[in-house]
């Protein structure tokens, strides 16, 4: 069986088996038959053994399985730390809305632990929040947090665990996002991610695409255009707004990056 390589989308998933948690009993030993479908199995709490095809992997919090049709998995627990599981039977589609049965369709690495399991709880909550409704909104929003948990696994299991330093840099992403007016200083920007300016420099131009400078203007650009397209505020209130002094600089920075000036966007 094939476990690695990515989901490519769009797909869809059909629940064919209510959201269920379950704390396995004492004695539980766990041989399947043959799946008729694919099954999401993942690992709250408790200690064990899962094997499938000559392979094993440790179970803990944070284990996650995504088994395909006709595996026949086998887990066992440890009688003093009883497994705590969350999963549900489901089939998955491709883009052409075509069932995939076959095994080696490319899914989640099987074994994977998930890095943020407070994440995934809140998924698996609203999962099974959804299908308990009965209801058709509840139906779609349950299949649409199994999309979320099946992304959510193979972009951990694809990317690298975020270092010190780009948990640092997402926040100073987002901190610019959120106050594009403020006078961000380069230097200090560098010293809050704890990199010297051309380090900073370098990393904020991979994790964004842009230097420094260049996306907080993007970033105050973009607020702009929001503010001018859906408020009653001047071109000059917004230039002040933003951090421009001169309204004059921020119509030429405007149409400079843009293409034409900000006064086009009111006159639409």
């Amino acid at each position: 069986m094939n476990d690695s390589g990515p989901l490519a989308p769009p797909f869809e998933v059909r629940i064919n088996t209510r959201p269920t948690y379950w704390h396995c009993e004492p004695g539980w030993e766990w041989r399947a038959r043959p799946l008729a479908d694919h099954l999401l199995w993942y690992v709250l709490d408790g200690i064990g053994l899962m094997r499938l095809d000559g392979r094993a992997w440790d179970l803990r919090a944070g284990s996650s399985f995504v088994f395909q049709p006709d595996a026949q998995p086998h887990g066992t627990q440890n009688p003093d730390r009883r497994l705590v599981v969350f999963g549900m039977h489901f089939d998955l589609f491709d883009a052409d809305r075509q069932r995939i049965t076959e095994p080696g369709a490319p899914l989640p690495p099987l074994g994977h632990i998930v890095r943020d399991g407070a994440f995934f709880a809140t998924l698996a909550q609203r999962c099974d929040a959804g299908f308990r409704r009965g209801d058709a909104f509840g139906a779609l929003q349950s299949q649409l947090y199994l999309q979320a948990i099946l992304l959510h696994l193979l972009d951990e299991a694809l990317r690298p665990a975020p270092s010190a330093i780009d948990l640092a840099l997402d926040e100073i992403v987002r901190s610019i996002q959120r106050d594009p007016g403020q006078r961000w200083s380069v230097d200090e920007l560098a010293r809050q991610a704890h990199l010297s300016r051309a380090q900073f420099a370098r990393r904020f131009r991979a994790a964004t695409g842009l230097a420094p400078a260049r996306f907080m203007i993007q970033a105050r650009l973009d607020r702009a255009r929001q503010l001018i397209q859906e408020t009653d505020m001047t071109l000059g209130q917004v230039a002040l707004a933003l951090g421009y002094d001169d309204v004059a600089f921020f119509s030429r920075q405007y149409r400079r990056y843009a293409g034409r000036p900000p006064s086009a966007l009111r006159r639409r």
